[in-house]
């Protein structure tokens, strides 16, 4: 008997939505078909973030609770009206990524798992160019909430200071993101120049809150990650659903709710009510592309003053200048030691739970951002590594680095891209 699917009429096309009665979020039981009419009932908003852009798939084909993959290049076999353009990777690889334009492209992209939307922040006329400045705020654990939206409104202050219209939208997991349109006049070095001088300048406001510091161990507070606009970096869009039990979306808002927003509240089941009662907040971001002038003036006044350039993420090319994210046997500032390598979280921190049974004295001085989990990113998938920073235990109460309790090598298979 052939699996059944549904064909829906969307922007004059027919989607079909293969297997449309598989559970994608076992904890509320939403369908494969509920997740698709989701983004058709807020395809406006959806497409003002995600609409004429490249975009990275992250397919979740078994649901949130399942493995995804990443898959950059564009499925051989689709529609003819499924659009692609050819983006060069640092790497030197080249792929043919899928642009969405109208909401019949997004739901076929959808129908293809993938649960939250990846584009890159140029269009697809220019890949040279971002026309986004995102700043993504990242908490470390133990930060509250309130925190997070403080340094949101931050963000906006400083931002409004050089010229740009900032956009906030929580991230659908534990941040926030506040987007800039820019004119798309720079590059991806000199829009992420400009990224670091943003982050410096709101740690330098309210360095208690917020940190611009790339080594992991080095951080306290709100990480404003500026590495979000190197090039080959992607970041969930607008009211994309995140992979969470409770589906969360990625929630545009109005600056007056930023205060007092609260991030459950904004789910596939809440999100499209909202988007029919108030719109979307978003709507008019795309009319204020401004400068990068006046953040660039602020990178140079930084590097003047002795401030070295951040750390590239990985596969990034050379930049004169610049150091790289991994320069070889880097020293860490603090006192590491890594517990596990593994290809599934969940077998990172089964490892983490046997070390802890070994050492409950040496856990019990951890605080919670002690705990560092690294989601790394590989050529097709994730793997996670956790270490412990051992800064608030005693020196002579430290065990040394041991066998590792999860011993996964991304690298034999090729998949060890950080």
């Amino acid at each position: 008997m052939a699996a059944r699917k549904e064909i829906l009429e969307v922007a004059g096309r027919e989607v079909t939505v293969t297997n449309p009665d598989k559970v994608f979020f076992p904890q509320t039981g939403r369908t494969k078909l509920d997740l698709v009419r989701y983004y058709l009932a807020v395809a406006d908003g959806a497409l003002r973030g995600v609409g004429d852009r490249p975009m990275a798939l992250k397919r979740y084909v078994n649901g949130v609770e399942g493995e995804a993959f990443f898959q950059k290049r564009a499925p051989q076999t689709r529609p003819d009206w499924i659009e692609t353009v050819e983006l060069r990777f640092p790497s030197g690889r080249t792929a043919e990524e899928i642009v969405v334009r109208d909401a019949g492209q997004l739901a076929w992209v959808v129908n293809l798992g993938c649960v939250d939307l990846h584009p890159h922040p140029v269009r697809a006329d220019d890949l040279s160019h971002p026309d986004e400045l995102r700043v993504d705020l990242d908490p470390v654990p133990g930060v509250s909430w309130d925190d997070v939206r403080r340094v949101a409104l931050v963000a906006r202050a400083a931002l409004a200071d050089v010229g740009l219209t900032g956009w906030p939208k929580t991230s659908g997991s534990r941040g926030m993101h506040v987007y800039a349109r820019i004119q798309r006049r720079w590059t991806f070095a000199e829009v992420r120049r400009a990224a670091v001088a943003l982050a410096r300048d709101i740690e330098q406001r309210v360095p208690d809150l917020a940190t611009s510091r790339w080594w992991k161990e080095e951080r306290h507070g709100v990480f404003v990650d500026f590495n979000q606009n190197a090039k080959d970096r992607t970041t969930t869009s607008a009211y994309s659903v995140r992979p969470t039990p409770d589906g969360r979306v990625s929630t545009p808002l109005s600056w007056d709710e930023v205060p007092d927003c609260d991030p459950a509240a904004f789910t596939v089941d809440t999100v499209p009510d909202r988007y029919a009662r108030v719109g979307d907040p978003w709507e008019g971001i795309d009319g204020t592309a401004g400068s990068l002038d006046a953040l660039l003036d602020l990178a140079a006044r930084h590097k003047a003053a002795g401030l070295d350039d951040a750390p590239l993420p990985p596969h990034q090319a050379s930049l004169a200048g610049r150091p790289t994210r991994a320069p070889g046997r880097r020293q860490p500032s603090a006192p590491l030691i890594e517990i596990a390598r593994a290809a599934r979280k969940d077998e990172a921190l089964a490892g983490l739970e046997r070390w802890k049974a070994r050492y409950p004295k040496v856990w019990a001085y951890l605080e919670p951002a002690d705990v560092l989990v690294d989601s790394m990113r590989g050529r097709s998938s994730t793997w996670t590594r956790i270490r412990l920073n051992l800064r608030h235990v005693p020196e002579a109460e430290r065990p040394p680095q041991e066998a590792l309790e999860v011993d996964f090598d991304p690298w034999k298979r090729g998949e060890g891209d950080e």
